[in-house]
């Protein structure tokens, strides 16, 4: 059985455009250093690109960033400076 789409019919608050359940990657910088949150699902305008996230998907990412889930690996990110 296939889950309902939570995003199906919204539109964009911006532009008016559709909005489509995605999958996106999070930058967050916390104490000074940047964390990545893989996976998370979001709803995308299809138009603009404004970003939705429904309140138990941001409380799973405060979760996260304040260190009460697991850290699943760490990457080097290389900075270059303009």
């Amino acid at each position: 059985m296939e889950t309902p789409n939570f995003w199906q019919g919204e539109i964009c608050e911006y532009c008016g455009g559709e909005i489509v359940e995605k999958r996106v990657t999070l930058t967050r910088k916390v104490k000074g250093q940047y964390v990545l949150i893989e996976n998370v699902p979001a709803g995308v305008c299809t138009k603009c690109g404004t970003r939705y996230f429904s309140a138990n998907v941001l409380k799973t990412v405060e979760e996260s960033v304040r260190g009460r889930r697991h850290i699943d690996r760490e990457i080097v990110i290389p900075v270059y400076v303009l």
